[in-house]
């Protein structure tokens, strides 16, 4: 026994003295490092003889292992990549027949392609065995854009105004490319950046922000710039006055394919789109007609022409990259033109579609905001439409992360435009974010939130303008040490108060009082009530004949008072720690004049709305801003969103 293991050792040094002395000879070829793993397992020699070593390619990289029918593969493996382009040192092959590397080196693979103009002369990927995955991965070098066994699955989705023009779209895509590169400490040498954010002592301070490459499965284009309402413009035109002109949507989409000098075929592609996107309203003038299903077909194209451009630009500057239209990867809805709502089979289609359709190495660059119904009908999603489409994908292919590209920081405690001052939130939960949407912020939709928080996926938004900005991530577990997480409003809302003292100790009351609302098809946003009134808030976007109709119904019972020209303030807080947020709110409201008309605490437990008169919400914000999250408050209570 012992002299057949004394055996077993020498065969198994004899095969890693040949592979040391192989990946000797790929060294010297190559000038790359050279990777041996040894035929010693971890619980001695190995247990069979070392089988014959066989050559094989991995990409432009030679693997030497073993060849062993009973599948123990690992046993001897010589990983090496070529770092140079040339092969010039063939002349230096030595002729010794009976030199162990001669097979090898008479066997070298082709020296890599010559790299695209941009790229490094040694943009080549290193091979390495990964042992716990018994697989060859690759790792790129620094600068390159080769797939990573580190980079994270992604979905991106980029809006029109981070793709208004050929210099919009020639960002987006080189930071396309550049999420897709290793981390660099040197940003001038390509690749992402490490960052950590820090809020504040005790505020977002734990959110650590960290660049990792990504592998992007989707990127989910929006129409280019403020296409899709110079579309609708154009369909009112051709309706009312016959006239059919979209020679400023030629220039812009052609000339965005000249400025790049994009393949004919794109050109062609995008070209014989608009020519449909004419012949169609043409047919609008001749037909009188603009349904919902009309409109549309005709603002889809301008997503479909954007994606066709994003796809050849990535393609142009080194990402492979293939356009598709939504309902190509699974994107199916119902029949509701104009706000049409993923079929719950919406999901598990896409999955089925990017598996048998979609290259994971090559990036699907997807229509955002159309879709098909069950008949091959183009139907729209409605608001938050684009970033529905991304959640659905990333939810789909289970992506490590949804990153939603705007033009701002993340998500910012108030609106910029209002509030200079206004510093992005590292952190907020979906239900914070939700909240947010709904009242006014410039956050993804609700809608659009639903399919990661199912598939408990991060949602993070960040700035196409600022990259390197960490933005703001949304997940389910946001700050619970923050009072205050932001404040926003929506505008020119109406304030309905219903009195009547039939609701004293009256059953069914509210019954009888929002019959009325779902007879005459008017929603509410907010409410309060009392012993003997509702208070409730109405949308700008309710129809004045509808509103009239409610308020005949109501006043067979009730005496009914509207209050147009309101504004809901809402903050986005610990409801649990409510009595510490209106102290200081109360209290700034009343030393500026600020009379609030109605309060409102969400069920959610996440916001307390206030209503005011419009003329005031600006004055209200600033303070209040000032107060939670400046440190200047008069009422010397709030510092950062906390309590100090």
């Amino acid at each position: 026994m012992k002299g057949a293991n004394m055996t077993a050792n020498t065969r198994a040094a004899a095969a890693l003295l040949v592979a040391m002395t192989a990946a000797a000879a790929l060294t010297s070829m190559t000038g790359s490092v050279v990777v041996v793993v040894d035929a010693f397992r971890a619980g001695g020699a190995c247990r069979r003889p070392a089988p014959p070593l066989v050559r094989s390619d991995a990409r432009r990289g030679t693997i030497l292992r073993s060849s062993d029918p009973a599948g123990g593969d690992d046993d001897v493996v010589v990983v090496a990549s070529s770092s140079s382009s040339s092969s010039s040192d063939d002349a230096d092959v030595d002729d010794d027949a009976d030199h162990p590397s001669n097979a090898i080196r008479s066997h070298r693979p082709p020296p890599p392609p010559t790299p695209p103009a941009g790229r490094a002369s040694d943009d080549v990927a290193d091979y390495r065995l990964n042992l716990n995955q018994r697989r060859i991965s690759v790792e790129p070098r620094p600068g390159s854009t080769a797939p990573r066994t580190g980079a994270i699955d992604v979905t991106m989705k980029f809006g029109g105004s981070s793709l208004a023009n050929s210099e919009c779209i020639d960002r987006v895509t080189r930071l396309i490319r550049d999420r897709m590169r290793p981390p660099s400490p040197h940003p001038e040498e390509g690749g992402t950046t490490t960052k950590t954010k820090t809020d504040g002592e005790g505020g977002d301070a734990a959110v650590a922000h960290v660049e990792v490459p990504v592998r992007p499965r989707a990127v989910v284009c929006s129409a280019m710039g403020k296409t899709t309402n110079a579309l609708l413009t154009a369909g009112e035109i051709a309706l009312e006055t016959g006239r059919v002109d979209i020679e400023a949507l030629r220039t812009l989409h052609l000339g965005t394919c000249d400025d790049f000098d994009l393949p004919e075929h794109t050109r062609r592609d995008v070209g014989r789109l608009l020519d449909e996107c004419q012949d169609m309203l043409n047919g609008v003038r001749l037909l009188q007609e603009l349904s919902p299903r009309s409109l549309d077909q005709l603002v889809s194209y301008g997503e479909r022409c954007s994606v066709r451009i994003v796809a050849a630009r990535l393609n142009q500057i080194g990402v492979p990259a293939q356009a598709y239209d939504a309902w190509d990867v699974g994107v199916f809805t119902d029949d509701n033109f104009g706000d049409a709502k993923l079929l719950p089979s919406a999901i598990e289609s896409i999955r089925e579609r990017f598996e048998r359709r979609v290259d994971p190495d090559v990036v699907a660059v997807v229509t955002g905001f159309i879709g098909h119904n069950l008949n091959d009908r183009i139907t729209t999603l409605g608001r938050g439409g684009s970033d529905l489409t991304a959640t659905a994908i990333g939810s789909a292919l289970k992506v490590h992360e949804i990153q939603v590209w705007k033009d701002v920081d993340g998500i910012l405690t108030a609106d910029p435009r209002l509030v200079k001052n206004a510093i992005p939130v590292a952190r907020v939960s979906y239900e914070e974010a939700s909240e947010l949407a709904y009242f006014g912020a410039q956050v993804l939709h609700p809608i659009a939130m639903q399919p990661a928080l199912k598939a408990s996926i991060p949602v993070r938004v960040k700035n196409s303008y600022n990259p390197s900005a960490p933005g703001s991530v949304i997940d389910g577990v946001g700050n619970p040490d923050r009072l205050v997480t932001a404040i926003t409003c929506k505008r020119g809302v109406t304030l309905m108060d219903i009195r009547s003292l039939q609701m004293l100790g009256a059953y069914g009351f509210l019954g009888t009082v929002f019959a009325d609302f779902e007879k005459n098809k008017v929603s509410v946003d907010v409410l309060a009530s009392s012993e003997v009134s509702v208070s409730v808030t109405l949308d700008k976007k309710q129809r004045n004949d509808d509103i009239k109709a409610l308020c005949e119904d109501l006043s067979k019972f009730a005496d009914v008072e509207l209050h147009n020209n309101r504004a809901i303030l809402t903050l986005i807080a610990d409801v649990g720690r409510s009595s510490d947020v209106l102290a200081t709110v109360f209290r700034s409201f009343s030393a500026n004049g600020i009379k609030v008309e109605m309060m409102s605490q969400g069920v959610s437990k996440v916001n307390i709305s206030f209503v005011v008169k419009e003329d005031q919400i600006d004055d209200a914000i600033l303070k209040l801003h000032s107060c939670f999250f400046e440190g200047s408050c008069d009422a010397g209570m709030i510092e950062g969103g906390q309590l100090f």
